[in-house]
Formats: structure tokens, C-alpha cells, sequence
């Protein structure tokens, strides 16, 4: 079919609901993972991990490994293809877990030792379990609790300083009416998508391929030319389909061992972890151990404010989990200070994990905020209205927009919250304490320069080629939908075209910029489609094609507070004879730029107020001081919420376009989890008089805390044993 550019109609897509794209695909299987895409000749790698968490391989006996059946090969530190571990990625230096069988050394309980490559998978697992390795252990310290020694404040950046701070903190608490002085705690954290890690690669022409679920191919592509030493054109990496991400599938070590396998064998591998071996290898969010100091005037306005954050580390790389951040940009005083510290520890390396340091950070300050609202005798969104600031508090920047009031104006006559009695412990049903809570949630609203290419096809439709990632967020269907827009066509005439690291650099799925940066990118190929398009000119066989970079013109953009935001309120019931706490509703209101995709966005908000009723109540991973390792590293002895835990929950949003983002887009990916636990923590306050400020909020602890004594300055105030168990000591 011939086409002319008179076939371009102005409509609009965006804005309204539409089921995904590959909707129909994932539901009747259609849709293949990177564990499921078949190989001829495939051969199959299953990790061997260390059993100690501090020490060095003596040696790995794979001489009886190797006479088993189908047992190919077993690498190691002793015969394994050297990498090049002196690079940068984009995120800074690289993490030595992915330099694998590199060395001895074993620096945590769960380190990469060897890798057992057979004909199938049940042979290389057999092999795997049979393998003996031999260490010379050292002692460990998995020690993370308040007060203990080592911590130390790491390098911060331009961008992303450490510790920020402004007036005379000191004077200012000293001269307040009202002071909240608090420590608070959040255990360590995982996130276990429902895919786990898979990859595959193989030599093909030339060019290393491989099919990974990961969070950006192009990211991915990059680094594995730095670490084998390949010129990035002969690396290939694409991911079709991601069963979720959240943060967890940077490039992890399975994809490395894959490529390192393929290139000895000669033939295709496939690397799979398991549930227990993720717990390890592919991140977590750390445990904290946070000190709010609060001082305000009789009226609520803030003179002092200081946030100290704590967490913990590896000793073989840097991750610092930003909890002081939150308020960086949430709450002005004369005095404001912030700081995030660390303490390395024989540990995996903690990663990225949804809405990072937001998360915890939210807990802790917004807590802290509902505590010094009670002392005031405020109402918590009154104290909250009483310090909007009106521009950044520390840069003085102003913000790009801020609907913060508005999304608790109208959160709260949905919530009927004007109804509320504010005394805690005054509503019972039965052996059921009810109360309500609210707290604040932001999240920064980046971009980052990405490329698109966008094809008139001759047929009358549209291709659009980015290395977008699909991680379960619907953003092939979003991108779809500004593509229809931006050309002014339907999106049936939309061909999308993602993961694939041969269509150039772009943004990773990541920080809630992934739909905002690539989204860009397309808006800007299409506009420069649009210049190449005569008006009634034929479309000629082989399409024409417009390219874009948004480099230049992020990079131009004025400096201001870019950031969503978010109230959060949730309902809940404490039982007084076992000290369950049930949340009987929750709803969120954002203000997070243009909503592309209705259904989708609504369902990226539910999930993340879902994982922040997790972390209230469920989650926490525990080490066993002993042995290093986690005790129940498994969706069975990690506890997290089931169906029957998660109530009716609503989220909707306020118009919030951001002007300076041609589609308006600020990204909603992760700001649906802030604040929840929060809400949730501040909620069981109000129910019980009981503060608690270690989560999870365990029935336990709502017993030793005391159920409905109203003694909110002592229940489980984070010192002592309360402390020191939530952070995954024992």
C-alpha cells in the first residue's frame, strides 16, 4: 500500500485507559522471558556460592564435578577467563561482584565461587550441589545496630552531597517550644521480582548476543564490552519481556557468567538463579537506623531540623542508602541539617530497591512529623500546610510545580478525615483499636538523555525503535501512546520496538525517569519525522526515518526543584488480644505530571502503596550473626503481604503537568510506596496511643509495646534489643 503524508489526522491517545500492548501475549504464554527463548545446542549454568562469609577458597574440587553426566565444565577463580575490572559505568565505579572468579577472596556469605555448566539444567544443579569447595575462613562482622562503632560519613557528589546543612542547629532547638527527638529503624529489604534473574548468551557472527531481563539493554551491552574488553558494537543485548524489576536487574553477575561460559564452550549457556541464590547476589535495600530531631514554635513552624541517617555497606563497594534525603526538599526551618553515614560490613553490597532512600527516609521523618504534630495539638496536614516551603529549602530553587496541599486537600474529603477525632485510642470495635494516619510522599522528577529513531512505513504505519525496558509498568504501551500523539495518528498505526541495545543509548528503567526520558526521545524523533514528511509526498518502500538525542537539550534545561508528589492516608485495626494489625483501607493522591496511560498508572500507584503496607507490617530479612547468611532466604521465610493482607485500596491523582517536559510527564514509578509505611505506622498510633518506630510492626512487638496504654513517648522507641533485632542482627 502506498501512503501519503495527507493520512495524518490530529487525535489523542494519552490521557485515556488502554490495556497493554502485549497484554494478550503474557496471558496466554505467548510472550517468552529470557529463560524461556530456546537455543539450539543450549547449554545450561548453575551458580555455586560460598558457605562462609569471610575468607579465601583454598581450593575447588571439580575433578569428581567433571566425571559426572553432561557435566561440560566447572569455572572458577583457578581457570576462569580474566575481565577488566578498572572501568566506570554510569553510576560510578563498577561493583566487584560482577569481576566473578577473579580471585580467592571471599568477602560475604553468598559470594559467586564457581559455575557448573551442563547439558541440562537438572545435571548442572545435581553437579553444582555436589561440589566441594574448600576455604580458609577469617573472622566476620555482620554487626548493624544504633550507636556501633565504624560509621563514617562516605564522599558525596555536586549533585548528591552526603550532608547538606544551613543555620545554627543548636540555638535553634534550644530556642523551641516544641522539640521531637526520636530514632527510628527499618530492617533489611528485598526485592524478589516475580522472574528471577535469567540469561543467555552465545557468539554469533562475530557478536557477543545475549537475551537478559534486565532494566536497560543498552546498560547492560556497555558494561559487559568494558569487562570482557570488546568494542560495544560486538555486543548485542536485548530483553523483551521483564517479570519486574525494582531496581534488582542492573547488570548482575549471571549475565557475566553466561558471556564467560558461551565464550569457553564455544555454544549457547543459560544462567537462571534461583529465589535463595537472588537473596545474594542481585541487591537489597539496607537496614537504618535513623535520628530525627525536630524543634517548632507553639504554632507548628519548624525553626530546627536534623536528620541523621545510617546504613550499612560492603567492604568491597560503596552503596549508600540516602534516607536524609528525603527531607531535603519536603520541609524549610532556620536550621536544617541532613547527613547519610555508612558502616562496611562482611555483607553483600546493597543496590537500588524501590524509591531508595525515599522509602525508609519517609518512614522516619513523617513519624517523626505525626509525633510533633500530637505535641503540638495539631492536626498533622495542618502542621504539614504550616511549613510549605516556597521554594527549595537548601538550594532555593523554585520548584518546577509542588501540589503537595492539594493532593492532601483532596485526600482528605475522599478519606473523610475531617470527621476524624484526633485523641488516640478512642474508636474500638470489639477487640478491634481503630485509627487513621496520613503522611507526605515526593520523588525526584528527572530526565536523562536517550536516543529514538522513528520510521514512516509505507503501509501507513509507524515504527518507533528505542532501548526502552518494559519491567511490568506498561510502558510499551505508554510510549506507544505519545508516539500516536505526537504524529496525530491512532495507536494501532504504532509498531513499538524496545530493548534491543542496537537502538542506541537510553535511559534505564530507573529512578521513575525511564517513560519521562525515552518519551522525549520519541516526541523529538517525530518531530523531525514531521520536517522530512512533504506535505502529500509518498512514503517510498523502505520507510523514511527520523533519529533524536535529547543530550543537548536536558542539558539545557533550567535548574529548579523537579519533583512528584504524594498524601497518603491508610485506615487501620489493631486486635489487643493477639497484636495483629490489619490496614482495612489506604488511598494515595499524587500530583506526578501527566498520567499517559490511566490504567496502567493506577496500577504502578496500588503496587507501590501495596510494597509500603509490606514494609509496615511483614518485611524483614534476618542474618545469622553465626554463618553471615540469611535465615529463610525464600518467599517462605521472607514474610510479605499475601491477598489477604491488602485491603480495598484507591490512588488517583491531581492535575500536575510538568511545562518544561514536552509531554508533561514526571514519572510515577516509585513516589506509590513513599510515605505508606508512614501513613500505616502513624495510623496504629492512632489507634493504640502506642508509638512504634521500628518497623515491621510486628504483633509481638504491638504486645510488648503495650496495646491501648496510650504511652506514646516509650512504645518500642527504637532503643535497646527493639533496635538492634529490626536491623537484621538477631
Amino acid at each position: 500500500m502506498t501512503t501519503t503524508t495527507e493520512s495524518l489526522a490530529v487525535t489523542r491517545a494519552s490521557g485515556t485507559a488502554h490495556t497493554r500492548l502485549e497484554g494478550r501475549d503474557k496471558v496466554t504464554g505467548a510472550a517468552r522471558y529470557a529463560g524461556e527463548v530456546p537455543f539450539d545446542e543450549l547449554a545450561h549454568g548453575w551458580l555455586v556460592l560460598s558457605t562462609i562469609a569471610r575468607g579465601r577458597i583454598r581450593s575447588v574440587e571439580s575433578g569428581p564435578v567433571l566425571a559426572m553426566p553432561g557435566v561440560l565444565t566447572v569455572l572458577h577463580h583457578g581457570n576462569a577467563p580474566r575481565v577488566n575490572g578498572d572501568y566506570a559505568n554510569a553510576f560510578g565505579t563498577a561493583e566487584p561482584i560482577l569481576q566473578v572468579f577473579q580471585h580467592d577472596r571471599v568477602p560475604h556469605a553468598g559470594w559467586p565461587v564457581a559455575l557448573v555448566v551442563a547439558e541440562t539444567s537438572e545435571q548442572a544443579r545435581e553437579a553444582a550441589e555436589t561440589l566441594v569447595v574448600h576455604y580458609d575462613e577469617e573472622p566476620h562482622d555482620i554487626g548493624f545496630f544504633p550507636g556501633r562503632p565504624g560509621v563514617r560519613t562516605p564522599d558525596g557528589s555536586p549533585g548528591t552531597p552526603t550532608e547538606t546543612q544551613k543555620g545554627d542547629l543548636a540555638a535553634e532547638l534550644a530556642a523551641s517550644s516544641v522539640v521531637v527527638d526520636a530514632e527510628y529503624t527499618t530492617p533489611e529489604e528485598h526485592h524478589s521480582p516475580l522472574e528471577p534473574h535469567a540469561a543467555m548468551a552465545r557468539w554469533d557472527s562475530g557478536r557477543l548476543e545475549v537475551i537478559d531481563s534486565n532494566q536497560g539493554s543498552r546498560f547492560v551491552s556497555e558494561e559487559l564490552a568494558k569487562l570482557f574488553s570488546l568494542d560495544p558494537a560486538s555486543v548485542r543485548v536485548r530483553s523483551e519481556h521483564v517479570g519486574g524489576a525494582f531496581g534488582a536487574k542492573a547488570t548482575r553477575p549471571h549475565v557475566v557468567l553466561a558471556a564467560m561460559a558461551a565464550t569457553v564452550l564455544h555454544r549457547p549457556v543459560r544462567v537462571v538463579l534461583t529465589r535463595r541464590q537472588m537473596f545474594s547476589v542481585t541487591g537489597y535495600r539496607s537496614p537504618t537506623v535513623q535520628r530525627v530531631r525536630l524543634g517548632a514554635d507553639a504554632d507548628g513552624r519548624l525553626r530546627a531540623f536534623d536528620h541523621q541517617a545510617q546504613c550499612l555497606t560492603s567492604t568491597v563497594h560503596e552503596f549508600v542508602e540516602r534516607s536524609a534525603q528525603f527531607g531535603r526538599v519536603m520541609y524549610d526551618a532556620d536550621a536544617h541539617h541532613t547527613v547519610d553515614r555508612v558502616v562496611p560490613l562482611d555483607v553483600p553490597t546493597p543496590s537500588w530497591m524501590r524509591a531508595p532512600g525515599k522509602a525508609p527516609g519517609s518512614f522516619a521523618l513523617e513519624s517523626a512529623l505525626d509525633e510533633l504534630a500530637e505535641k503540638c495539638g495539631m492536626d498533622p496536614i495542618a502542621l504539614r500546610a504550616r511549613n510549605e516551603p516556597e521554594a527549595g529549602p537548601l538550594s532555593g530553587l523554585p520548584f518546577s510545580s509542588r501540589n503537595l496541599l492539594a493532593c492532601f486537600q483532596e485526600g482528605a474529603a475522599r478519606f473523610g478525615w475531617a470527621d476524624r477525632d484526633p485523641r488516640p485510642g478512642t474508636r474500638r470495635e470489639g477487640r478491634w483499636l481503630l485509627g487513621t494516619g496520613t503522611a507526605a510522599a515526593t520523588f525526584p522528577a528527572g530526565a536523562a538523555p536517550s536516543t529514538a529513531a522513528v520510521t514512516a512505513e509505507a503501509d501507513g504505519t509507524f515504527t518507533v525503535r528505542i532501548t526502552a525496558a518494559d519491567v511490568g509498568t506498561g510502558a510499551r504501551t505508554a510510549l506507544a501512546l505519545i508516539a500516536a500523539d505526537a504524529l496525530g495518528v491512532e495507536p494501532a498505526r504504532i509498531r513499538m520496538k524496545i530493548a534491543d541495545s542496537d537502538f542506541g543509548p537510553a535511559m534505564v528503567a530507573g529512578g521513575s525517569m525511564g517513560t519521562r526520558s525515552w518519551g522525549w526521545a520519541i516526541t523529538v524523533a517525530v518531530r523531525e519525522l514531521k520536517e522530512q514528511l512533504a506535505p502529500g509526498g509518498v512514503i517510498p518502500p523502505q520507510g523514511i526515518t527520523a533519529r533524536a538525542d535529547t543530550g543537548e537539550a536536558i542539558g539545557a534545561l533550567a535548574k529548579k526543584e523537579r519533583h512528584s508528589y504524594g498524601a497518603q492516608f491508610a485506615e487501620v485495626a489493631v486486635d489487643v488480644t493477639s497484636g495483629e494489625v490489619r490496614v482495612r483501607r489506604m488511598l494515595g493522591i499524587f500530583a506526578a505530571g501527566r498520567i499517559i496511560n490511566p490504567l496502567t498508572a493506577r496500577s504502578q500507584f496500588i503496587g507501590g502503596m501495596t510494597w509500603g503496607l509490606s514494609m509496615a507490617l511483614h518485611e524483614e530479612a534476618v542474618r545469622d550473626p553465626a554463618s553471615g547468611g540469611h535465615v529463610g532466604a525464600d518467599l517462605a521465610g521472607y514474610h510479605f503481604a499475601a491477598h489477604a493482607d491488602v485491603p480495598p485500596i484507591e490512588a488517583d491523582w491531581v492535575d500536575d503537568p510538568d511545562e518544561d517536559d514536552p509531554v508533561g510527564i514526571k514519572g510515577i514509578g516509585e513516589i506509590g510506596i513513599v510515605g505508606a509505611a508512614a501513613a500505616i505506622a502513624n495510623a496504629v498510633w492512632h489507634a493504640t496511643g502506642v508509638r512504634h518506630r521500628n518497623l515491621p510492626i510486628r504483633p509481638d512487638r504491638v504486645l510488648l509495646a503495650g496495646v491501648g496504654t496510650g504511652n506514646s513517648g516509650t512504645g518500642n522507641s527504637g532503643t535497646g534489643n527493639s533496635g538492634t533485632g529490626n536491623s537484621g542482627t538477631g
